[in-house]
């Protein structure tokens, strides 16, 4: 009698066809999948490497943007006032010193024959312009800007005609924010930039002079070097010709001072005496031109306004 094929043998040749198959399944997906049998052994992180690439970069970046920064103003701290060293401006090449009579009020309608461009002394208006690191960003009566340079301000000047934009944003946040501070375009400067404060003056070529931070540093709330120690840099406030709006400043006059021009002695003016009551002529901010002591300065913001 015949005999059939022997079970084991079958259940044998099944379960190699089941392995077979299965194997080949295996195979078609990772071809339909496009990938490769993944390499056996450790695998590398290669986000968190990206992560650490990106996270170095940015602080590399931000290292050599700001180190420089750091240096100037490293070295500027080396032109601040003191005691032993009440100017230190005239450690600054191309600084100009000119004594000037302070106190001597001019009226809003009145001109001054300046005998420098811009002016940095000598009579002005009776109204200060705002000086609290405003940048303005037309040019403002020159009279008026005197009068801040009176209260200890820096007063950044430049030629819109010779700088571009980013040249301007980098003079702007040298004074932006910052109290006894103020910047505007000054037309037909002789020199891209120049920096004022009371009876002193630089005229520098670039907006990055490693003399700029000097200056500030040398003359900015120097109260061995402006008459008006403690005086405000706030905004006036009221309407008309005994106030000062930093949003709407009187503006600049480009045209040449006529015939009746105040001259620079302010001959036929009277000093203002609420400016000279203080000790040694120099009125500290405090009511009755009491002082602190060691010759301190109140914050601007709390100063009592010289007029």
């Amino acid at each position: 009698m015949p005999t059939g094929p022997d079970k084991g043998s079958q259940n044998k040749s099944a379960a190699k066809a089941d392995k077979a198959i299965s194997a080949a399944n295996k195979k078609s997906a990772r071809k339909k999948q496009g990938g490769v049998p993944a390499a056996k052994g450790r695998q590398i992180p290669w986000l968190t490497v990206a992560g650490v690439v990106v996270v170095v970069g940015l602080v590399v970046g931000l290292g050599v943007n700001l180190y420089p920064k750091y240096q100037d103003r490293a070295e500027a701290q080396k032109f601040a006032p003191s005691e032993s060293n009440q100017d230190p401006s005239t450690g600054i090449d191309g600084v100009t010193i000119k004594e000037y009579p302070a106190a001597l009020h001019v009226g809003r309608a009145q001109r001054v024959a300046y005998d420098q461009t811009p002016p940095f002394g000598g009579p002005h208006d009776a109204v200060w312009a705002t000086c609290t690191g405003i940048v303005y960003p037309e040019a403002i009566r020159t009279e008026n800007a005197v009068h801040s340079l009176e209260h200890g301000a820096v007063w950044v000047t430049y030629n819109p005609d010779d700088l571009n934009e980013d040249q301007i944003k980098s003079l702007a946040d040298r004074v932006d924010g910052e109290t006894q501070m103020l910047m505007s375009p000054y037309p037909g400067l002789d020199t891209p930039v120049s920096l004022q404060s009371w009876g002193h003056q630089l005229k520098l070529d670039s907006v990055d002079d490693e003399r700029i931070g000097q200056f500030i540093s040398a003359l900015r709330l120097n109260r061995f070097a402006y008459p008006e120690v403690g005086a405000s840099c706030a905004s006036v406030p009221g309407v008309g010709d005994n106030a000062f709006d930093p949003d709407n400043p009187p503006l600049f006059d480009a045209s040449a001072p006529g015939a009746d021009a105040v001259p620079m002695d302010g001959a036929g003016i009277t000093p203002d005496t609420s400016e000279t009551s203080g000790a040694g002529g120099m009125p500290s901010g405090l009511p009755g031109g009491a002082q602190l002591p060691g010759g301190a300065q109140l914050p601007s913001d709390l100063q009592v306004p010289a007029n």
